[in-house]
């Protein structure tokens, strides 16, 4: 598969720029001109997306997907092309590959999931999404490992107690699945329902591993 990786901008060429800028009229168009031109910079570097894979692990291939905010999109039972096709069609952002860029997440990834890590400290970027998803997803990653909460559970942590079919469908899409581990909210009965990637299974030989289900 091949990718054009599109060029990123550099300290040097923000102060180059600023130079540029302050020939100009006033001290204060020099001022909101260099502002506009650091948001400019900053949501043009965050449409850079990166990815890698790890071929196998007892999920399967786990892929990644980054920006310089954090991890976008985690991706299990799916190929890699179908993965860097749905990152694409959500950010909009040529997505290259780059081992180097994404080898923390994967490292961290494959740690987890071998048993020899407990806990991640990846930053995760939720722009793209509402923020009732973020709400939603932010709830899910606090829920401790080796417990679990229920869709109602996550519904009233969030002050929307009767939303617990829209928190469903929000985690159902989790963009950033393990990471925000939304494995761990089960329906009110305690049945797993669905889940991205591998279904029920890879829910329950997720919660297995975190010692929060025995089957």
């Amino acid at each position: 598969m091949t990718n054009h990786q599109q060029p990123t901008t550099s300290p040097r060429l923000n102060e180059a720029l600023d130079l540029l800028y302050a020939v100009g009229p006033s001290e204060s168009s020099t001022t909101r001109a260099q502002v506009k031109l650091r948001e400019a910079l900053a949501v043009a570097q965050a449409r850079d997306v990166f990815y890698d894979l790890l071929p196998s692990s007892p999920i399967g291939a786990v892929l990644v997907a980054m920006n310089v905010r954090g991890v976008i999109a985690v991706g299990f039972g799916i190929t890699e092309r179908a993965f860097v096709a749905a990152v694409q069609r959500k950010t909009g952002a040529v997505v290259t590959r780059s081992p180097q860029k994404a080898a923390a997440a994967l490292r961290q990834l494959r740690e987890y999931l071998t048993g020899k890590r407990v806990a991640f400290d990846l930053p995760v970027d939720l722009s793209l999404q509402t923020n009732f998803q973020q709400q939603v997803l932010f709830a899910a990653r606090e829920i401790p490992r080796g417990e679990i909460a229920t869709y109602t559970d996550i519904a009233r942590r969030i002050g929307r107690p009767k939303a617990a079919r829209a928190v469903g469908q929000v985690l159902r899409q989790n963009p950033v699945p393990i990471v925000i581990p939304c494995h761990r909210v089960l329906a009110a009965d305690g049945s797993l329902r669905g889940y991205l990637g591998g279904g029920t299974k890879t829910k329950a030989w997720l919660l297995k591993l975190e010692g929060a289900r025995a089957g």
